[in-house]
């Protein structure tokens, strides 16, 4: 019987092993599939100072700013920021708790988003507007928020600072 326990828990293992490298596949096909629109950059999101960070990607597309989960399953986004309603609040830099999530080198911002101008907010957008919610983020990534919130088109870049 011996032999018949260790062949099961080797059979077991190897089984763990294998649903482990499919997780881990789907997810680097996943962020694949998600970035190969450009755009694409790494971002933690949270919705308040007490709220846990959640990590995940950014996209940005030309209406809006969508955020996607690292871990999630699906390849719709958990967030949807209209650009049109994005304000940038304040940045600084990141906590040293904050730093062992994200490291060093990570700027947070600070966004306010709401109904701008009377535009109606995305299907995605939180219904309890306006909100605030921190993005963090790399310092090239942040570069690339500002340049993206600067191109709106003038209807839409009403209220920028």
């Amino acid at each position: 019987m011996t032999g018949g326990l260790a062949l099961a828990v080797g059979w077991t293992l190897a089984a763990l092993l294998l649903a482990v490298a499919i997780a881990a596949a789907f997810l680097a096909i996943r962020r694949l599939l998600l970035g190969r629109g450009g755009g694409t950059v790494e971002c933690g999101l949270r919705h308040g100072s007490g709220d846990p960070w959640r990590l995940g990607l950014a996209s940005y597309q030309p209406d809006e700013l969508r955020w996607y989960s690292a871990f999630g399953l699906r390849l719709r986004p958990a967030e949807v920021f209209g650009r049109a309603s994005l304000r940038l609040l304040e940045r600084r830099p990141v906590g040293r708790a904050e730093a062992a999530s994200f490291g060093p080198d990570v700027v947070v911002v600070v966004c306010q988003v709401g109904r701008a101008g009377g535009i109606p907010a995305s299907a995605g957008v939180v219904a309890r507007l306006p909100l605030t919610v921190e993005l963090a983020m790399s310092d090239a990534a942040l570069t690339g928020l500002l340049a993206w919130l600067e191109a709106a088109p003038p209807a839409q870049a009403n209220g920028r600072r």
